[in-house]
């Protein structure tokens, strides 16, 4: 019988050396001991080297740690601004919007609306649009649209920020691009012989993006449509629009030729 309970004693202690063990091999916190301050610092550093999902994990325990102070505000807004280095826009997006939400009157909503509006602005500026210099006005327009709703949100809110002026030339490269779009798909439907939705989308961009310089060519699309329709008074109205709107335009006198406008380069060299 002693046996027996020396047996069972030891079994206990087993277990219990193996529990401890398996409890000492636990990941130690490197944060445990340091300050907001030092893990700020930390944060900063893996940033800089580029290691930003370790700068990211670093700031979210300062948010915890630092939760209510004016470091944890600012770690959310460096936490959004690694995302978006790191290209993870939808993250970056969702900590500007968390931080806007809950800081409505902290003194960098500015910046944070400006950081929103740049995410989406380099969202469509992927590798494959570096490589094929692709136009933006020949994608996808949500982002451009979203970028421009947070720099006009900056603008409108903030006219004096630092970021406005910026804002301001963005918002106008934007607009400037969604009327390209508008007449690249008008394009688009006149090579395939669709007059009718040539002219709809060629009056959709007019009506949308006054001043545009791409109305300039919208315009030739709808003269051509109306031409190949046998819509005389229709395209002799456009025409005298072009005429008055863009009297040196290259398209007047049939000078425009096949309505391929002339590419002047990928949009992105402008900034």
């Amino acid at each position: 019988m002693p046996s027996a309970k020396l047996s069972v004693v030891s079994a206990l202690l087993l277990a219990a050396a193996a529990l401890l063990a398996g409890c000492s091999t636990k990941p130690v916190d490197p944060t445990a001991k340091m300050t907001p301050e030092q893990i700020h610092e930390m944060a900063r550093e893996e940033i800089f080297n580029l290691q930003y999902a370790k700068g990211i994990e670093l700031l979210e325990k300062l948010e915890g740690r630092a939760a209510g102070t004016p470091l944890a505000q600012q770690a959310q807004l460096e936490k959004a601004h690694a995302h978006y280095k790191n290209e993870e826009p939808a993250q970056a997006v969702a900590t500007l919007d968390r931080f806007i939400r809950l800081h409505p009157a902290s003194p960098a909503i500015d910046y944070a609306l400006y950081l929103k509006g740049m995410v989406s602005f380099n969202e469509d500026l992927g590798l494959f649009s570096r490589i094929t210099q692709q136009d933006l006005s020949e994608r996808d327009q949500q982002a451009a649209k979203e970028s421009f709703a947070a720099f006009k949100e900056l603008v409108t809110r903030f006219p004096h920020s630092r970021y406005a002026a910026d804002a301001s030339a963005r918002m106008t490269y934007i607009v400037n691009s969604l009327a390209k779009y508008e007449v690249h798909v008008a394009r688009y439907y006149y090579s395939r012989g669709a007059y009718l939705a040539t002219i709809n989308r060629a009056q959709q961009a007019i009506a949308d993006y006054r001043d545009a310089p791409a109305l300039e060519e919208a315009l030739y699309l709808m003269v051509q449509s109306y031409d190949a329709l046998q819509m005389p008074q229709l395209r002799d109205d456009a025409r005298r629009v072009l005429q008055s709107n863009y009297p040196q335009s290259r398209y007047i006198g049939g000078s425009g030729g096949d309505t391929t406008t002339v590419r002047q380069g990928p949009w992105w060299k402008l900034w």
